[in-house]
This record gives structure tokens, sequence and C-alpha cells, in this order.
């Protein structure tokens, strides 16, 4: 009978690790989101506090928090790259990114696109110590 028991308490405790290690696998699993991308032109300080520089965007904190460094993908070989989302907007809405671009023509040209967006760190939502 103790021999039993035994085997019971070994399957649960395998059974409940192999369930922690799927979880923490879903975790770490990085999230893909379709977005619709726009770009804006407006320099300044972003709402982390950093000043608008070329790799930044802006982004719903409700969808992809502040601090995000995200990887774009779809947007052809000059916007496909690696971003920090240091801003937000209050037109920025829901699966929205806003490229920030240091030439207003160009913001204007690049228009509205679909984008993939795959969350490689998500951000804490914080504004940087010290702005």
């Amino acid at each position: 009978m103790n021999r039993f028991f035994r085997g019971v308490l070994t399957a649960t405790l395998l059974l409940g690790y192999a369930m922690v290690e799927a979880t923490h696998a879903e975790v770490r699993r990085p999230q893909i989101l379709q977005v619709e991308a726009t770009a804006y032109c407006t320099e300044g300080e972003t709402a982390s506090g950093e000043q608008t520089r070329r790799g930044i965007v802006a982004a719903d904190p409700r969808v992809i928090p502040l601090g995000s460094r995200i990887r774009v993908d779809g947007l052809g070989r000059r916007h496909s790259r690696t971003y920090d989302v240091e801003d937000t907007g209050r037109l920025v809405k829901g699966r929205e990114i806003d490229i920030f671009m240091a030439d207003c023509d160009a913001a204007k040209e690049f228009g509205r696109q679909t984008a993939r967006v795959r969350v490689l760190r998500a951000g804490d939502g914080e504004r940087k110590a010290g702005t």
C-alpha cells in the first residue's frame, strides 16, 4: 500500500512540474500582433521622458507598455526593424503604432500600413528616472 501512495505522489509531482514548465514556455513565447502603422514627425519629449529620435514608436500602453522593445516586420527594408516604445498618442488606440520620423515629408508619405509586431521585451510602463 505504501508503494501505491509513493507512486501516486511521484506521478502528481511530475505532472505538476510538467504543467509549470508548459506555463513558463507560454510566457516566454514572443507575442505577435497585427497592427496598423503610421508615422509622426513632432519632435520633443516622449511620454516616457525621452527625446524623440529614430527608433522610437508610440503605442497604446494598454496593448504595448512604455519601455517595451518590439520588432516590426512587413514595412519593407527601410522601416522593418527593432523599435523602442517610448511614446503614446491621443490618436494611437488599440493595435496601432506610430513611428517617429525626423522628416515630416517621409512621415506623410509613409501613410497607413499593416505590420506585424513581435514584443521582444515588455516594458514596465513607467517614465524614465529623472524625467
